[in-house]
């Protein structure tokens, strides 16, 4: 990874619908369940439309293999909760972004967080985010490894 790799963005304020899922592979279940209820809607109708972010929720731990995965879909002010699905808004903040695909997030998160110790930046106090890119093919739960996702690592000034 180089620095021309890393975008500094502002993430703006956003109403979004989440799901939980818990397990030793949560991303699946928060997945499937808020895609089903999205598409219910008719919400993944029009993918220029939304945005999907996730995170670990709660994160793993070396002593438990079970974790918990929240994942969010953007929406409008309208739109109403149901079954497994929340509503909450998010204050956005400020981030570095690094592009990369679902088969080497793990790797790239490393990279990120080795780039901020030696960057002008700090680390922030919000939440870290993963952005999928694309909704194409998830019938099955989600994303398939060669999906692409822009991580979010928040960050502060020194």
């Amino acid at each position: 990874m180089q620095d021309s790799d890393i975008r500094i963005v502002r993430l703006g304020p956003m109403r979004v619908a989440y799901a939980k899922g818990f397990g030793t592979s949560p991303e699946a279940e928060a997945w499937n369940k808020l895609l089903s209820w999205a598409k219910e809607k008719g919400m993944l109708d029009d993918t220029e439309d939304f945005r999907l972010f996730g995170f670990n929720n709660p994160e793993p731990t070396p002593d438990k293999p079970e974790y918990g995965y929240e994942q969010w879909i953007t929406v409008e002010v309208d739109v109403e909760p149901g079954g497994d699905v929340q509503i909450k808004d998010f204050p956005g903040g400020q981030y570095a972004v690094l592009r990369t695909k679902l088969s080497s997030i793990t790797d790239s998160w490393k990279s990120m967080a080795e780039w901020i110790k030696n960057s002008e930046y700090d680390f922030g106090p919000y939440q870290y985010l993963e952005e999928c890119l694309g909704v194409t093919g998830f019938e099955g739960g989600g994303p398939d490894l060669e999906t692409e996702f822009d991580i979010y690592m928040p960050i502060k000034e020194k």
